[in-house]
């Protein structure tokens, strides 16, 4: 009996689709080149296609075609220091209060990796409403379609994408970040782990830090 061939994954950006290396035409890989941050937007270098929200960038289809490859693109990656600076913990309540008010990313709303855990002085606003649908989301299966339990289908969480069947889906199958991702000057990760790089190709291998059942249709 012949041995089915290995399934290798591909690492263009834009891409992230599996391929065998007797199975890989020319053009059956859409991919983008490198991404832009800019306040708050996401933008690809090659179609100047944008997204505020970052799950809806990384599914704006890529506009170039090739073949598929296990090679991690090389970015054009600045100049700079690989230690990334951490603000003091020890800070004054008043010099806390002025940089965060006088902070463009902070007072339009944006999460600032600069202020973000320093102590507030306005007055504190009324109790968010409680997470209970994100806690069912996390402890429970997700609503399900009426799909085949054999039918192939991808995982839309974070930091996963991988195809999987429903037959094998189970609480702790789905290796995942519950986001929010985090993208500030030349700095980009994950607020859920708090872990942050300053390259796109590094911030994409940032391991997942939460387990949970794969999810092909998402709650926003």
């Amino acid at each position: 009996m012949a041995e089915q061939a290995v399934k290798l994954r591909c690492q263009r950006i834009g891409c992230n689709a599996t391929f065998t290396e007797d199975d890989n035409p020319e053009g059956s890989c859409s991919f983008h080149d490198s991404p832009i941050f800019h306040d708050g937007t996401k933008e690809w270098s090659c179609c100047k296609k944008r997204s505020h929200d970052f799950s809806l960038f990384l599914e704006i289809p890529g506009c170039k075609t090739g073949k598929h490859t296990t090679e991690k693109p090389v970015l054009n990656k600045p100049a700079a220091t690989k230690t990334i600076r951490t603000p003091s913990p020890v800070v004054t309540l008043s010099a806390s209060a002025t940089s965060k008010e006088s902070c463009p990313r902070c007072s339009q709303g944006f999460f600032c990796s600069d202020h973000g855990s320093q102590p507030k002085v306005q007055n504190p606003s009324p109790a968010a409403p409680s997470n209970s649908g994100a806690d069912v989301k996390e402890s429970s299966p997700p609503p399900k379609k009426i799909v085949d339990i054999n039918q192939p289908q991808t995982c839309k969480n974070k930091g996963c994408g991988k195809v999987f069947k429903e037959i094998d889906n189970h609480e702790s199958a789905c290796s995942y970040h519950p986001g929010p991702a985090v993208f500030h000057d030349r700095v980009r990760g994950w607020k859920c782990c708090d872990i942050y790089v300053k390259e796109f190709d590094e911030f994409m291998t940032i391991p997942p830090c939460k387990k949970g059942w794969h999810d092909a249709d998402p709650v926003p």
